[in-house]
């Protein structure tokens, strides 16, 4: 065990999603949503930011580990697939956005590095 309790994790994740959102918002990114889940028992999930710049809706994955390399690595195909799922669900019920472009973006979070931004970090159709 590394000593990390599951508190302490959800602490941390929600300091990194807000570290992320503001970095967003610095960009010039509207906030539109966090950590919005998306029908339970749909295989959906949850996203932990959906954000909005021109005609642009980047639906951003934020992982936080000790260092950028590992959370780049906690990004798994199976929670690409289930952000997939959940950004479509959610421009389902959003008509006003039927004219944006939906982008998966992630942002990586690590001790003493400002959040890196992975812009386009895959690609699925919504």
């Amino acid at each position: 065990m590394t000593g990390r309790t599951r508190a302490g994790g959800g602490r941390r994740g929600r300091w990194a999603e807000a570290a992320c959102a503001w970095s967003l918002r610095l960009k010039g990114y509207a906030i539109l949503a966090r950590r919005h889940v998306t029908g339970r028992g749909t295989g959906a999930g949850e996203i932990d930011i959906v954000a909005r710049r021109g005609h642009v809706i980047a639906f951003v994955e934020v992982k936080a580990r000790p260092t950028l390399r590992q959370a780049a690595e906690a990004v798994t195909a199976r929670q690409r697939w289930r952000l997939t799922r959940a950004a479509g669900a959610f421009l389902a019920r959003r008509p006003d956005l039927a004219g944006c472009q939906a982008r998966f973006d992630a942002m990586l979070v690590a001790p003493w590095h400002w959040p890196c931004h992975l812009i386009d970090a895959w690609r699925d159709e919504v």
